[in-house]
C-alpha cells in the first residue's frame, strides 16, 4: 500500500555506510513519486566517511563520479508526528549508477548478490534475525533483568514496541538486560535481506524515539572497559528449495546436520577476517574476550555464550518440532557494523564451507569445561589485527570489488588514526558518543 505522504513533513532516502551510520537525503512530500522512480543524487566518496566524520584521506573515489540513491518501496517506514517532532517517511535505498545499473560497492547489493549465489549454487535460502543490545542513560539504577528496570523505562518501552509494530518490523521481545541501563530488543526471524533491512531501521527508530523522549541512548560495543558491553547476536538458519529446515539432524553431534557443519566450518575458518566486518570499531575487540559473554574464541558449541557460533536451544513447548526452531547464533558482532555487510560475509563464508574442502568442526557440548576450550583458535585482539587478517585472507578478499575492500580498510584505519594516543577509556567515550 502506498503511504499517505501528506501525513509526513519529509521523505528521507537512506543508506547505511561502512561505519554503520545511516546517511541520505530528504525531499519534500511533493517529490515522493518522482524520487521513487528515479532516486536522488549521491556521491561515491560518501562511502568513505568515517564514524567520526572526516572522509578517509586515502579514499579510492576521490571527488569523481555520481550515483543515485534509489528507494526500495517495500522498505517504507512512516514515523508519525509526535509533539513538536514532525512525521517522516523513511526509505532504504540501493546505491546505483546514474543509469540505474547496480553499483558494485553498494553494501545492500553486496548482500543481495551473496544470497543469490548461495541460492544458485546450493538451492538454500537464509532466514535470519538480529538481536540488538543498547543502553538507555538517565534512568535510575536498577537490578539486571528486573521488573523495576522494565517499568522505569516506561513509556519509552511501550512506545518503542508500538512504533516497531507500526513500522512492520515484527518485534518479538523487549528485555531489561544485564548491564547498567541495558536493554535488548529482538525481531522475529525473516528472510535474510528483510532481516538486515530491519536491523538498519531498528537502530534508527530506537535512536529517534529516545531523542524525542529525552533519553540518551547508545549501541556502542563498550561503555566501560570493565563492563559487559552491547552486542548484536546474528541468528541464521537455512531452508532448502522446498522450504524445509536444513540445519537439524538429531543423529549428529549437537543435532547439527552435515550441511550445517560444513557451513559452520567456513565461518570458523575465516573468522579473523570476518570480524573486521562484523565488529569493526576501534573498541570492539575489548569486548571480544573471555568472561564477557560475547565471543572468546573461534569455536562451535552447544548453548555456550562465549562461542563464536552457538547452537541455540529449542523447546518442545511451542508446538512446532525442533527442526523449525534450530539455528546458529554468530556472537562476534556489534552495532558498529553495517548489517548488510555483516550478514553477507557470513553467508559467503558459509557458502565457502559448503563448496570447499574444510575440516568438519568439533561441536563442543554444553558441559565442556572452560579449560578444554583454551586450545580454540583465538579471535583478533585488536581491530588492526582483524584488518591484517582480512588483507591476508584471499578467499574473503575475493568476495569484494577491490574498491569496496579498499574503502573498508581505509575507513577503519582512519578511525584508528583518529583515536591514536588515547587510552582505552577515552577511545570508548569517543565511540560511545557516535553510536
Amino acid at each position: 500500500m502506498t503511504p499517505r505522504t501528506d501525513d509526513y513533513a519529509t521523505v528521507f532516502v537512506a543508506t547505511c555506510d561502512l561505519a554503520g551510520q545511516v546517511r541520505g537525503r530528504a525531499v519534500p512530500p511533493s517529490e515522493h513519486d518522482a524520487v521513487l522512480r528515479s532516486g536522488t543524487g549521491w556521491v561515491p566518496a560518501n562511502l568513505a566517511i568515517s564514524s567520526f566524520g572526516p572522509i578517509a584521506p586515502d579514499n579510492v573515489f576521490g571527488s569523481r563520479g555520481d550515483l543515485r540513491l534509489v528507494p526500495d518501496a517495500g522498505t517504507a517506514v512512516g514515523i508519525p508526528a509526535d509533539g513538536p517532532a514532525p512525521g517522516m517517511l523513511l526509505y532504504l535505498a540501493d546505491q546505483t549508477l546514474p543509469d540505474g545499473q547496480p553499483w558494485a560497492c553498494c553494501p545492500r547489493t553486496f548482500l543481495r548478490d551473496a544470497l543469490a549465489e548461495l541460492r544458485e549454487r546450493t538451492g538454500l535460502e537464509v532466514v535470519a534475525a538480529f538481536e540488538h543490545e543498547f543502553v538507555l542513560e538517565g534512568l535510575p539504577a536498577s537490578a539486571p533483568f528486573s521488573l523495576r528496570r522494565f517499568r522505569e523505562a516506561e513509556p519509552f518501552g511501550s512506545d518503542l514496541v508500538r512504533l516497531l509494530e507500526h513500522a512492520g518490523l515484527e518485534p518479538e521481545t523487549w528485555i531489561p538486560e544485564y548491564g547498567d541501563g541495558q536493554f535488548e530488543v529482538t525481531l522475529r526471524p525473516a528472510a535474510a535481506a528483510v532481516a538486515a533491512d530491519r536491523a538498519v531501521l531498528l537502530r534508527e527508530l530506537v535512536r529517534d524515539l529516545a531523542r524525542r523522549r529525552g533519553l540518551p541512548v547508545t549501541f556502542a560495543p563498550l561503555l566501560d572497559a570493565d563492563g559487559v558491553g552491547n552486542g548484536v547476536h546474528l541468528h541464521l538458519s537455512l531452508r532448502d528449495a522446498d522450504g524445509r529446515p536444513a540445519l537439524y539432524d538429531p543423529q549428529r553431534p549437537g543435532r547439527l546436520s552435515a550441511l550445517g557443519a560444513r557451513f559452520s566450518a567456513g565461518v570458523l575458518a575465516h573468522a579473523p577476517a570476518l570480524t573486521a566486518l562484523t565488529a569493526p570499531s576501534p573498541v570492539s575487540f575489548l569486548r571480544l574476550t573471555p568472561n564477557r559473554w560475547s565471543a572468546a574464541g573461534a569455536f562451535l558449541a552447544e548453548r555456550n555464550r562465549e562461542a563464536l557460533l552457538r547452537i541455540c536451544p529449542t523447546t518442545e513447548l511451542s508446538g512446532s518440532g525442533p527442526a523449525a526452531q534450530f539455528n546458529l547464533e554468530y556472537r562476534a558482532a556489534d552495532a558498529t557494523a553495517n548489517p548488510w555487510l555483516a550478514l553477507a560475509v557470513l553467508v559467503r563464508a558459509g557458502l565457502a564451507g559448503l563448496t570447499g574442502d574444510y575440516d568438519e568442526p568439533t561441536v563442543w557440548p554444553e558441559d565442556t569445561d572452560r579449560s578444554d576450550l583454551a586450545s580454540a583458535p583465538p579471535l583478533p585482539a585488536t581491530l588492526e589485527e582483524a584488518l591484517e587478517a582480512l588483507e591476508k585472507d584471499h578467499v574473503v578478499r575475493s568476495w569484494f570489488d577491490p574498491r569496496l575492500l579498499a574503502t573498508q580498510l581505509s575507513v577503519k584505519r582512519s578511525e584508528l588514526a583518529q583515536l591514536d594516543g588515547l587510552d582505552d577509556a577515552a577511545r570508548i567515550r569517543k565511540v560511545r558518543n557516535v553510536y
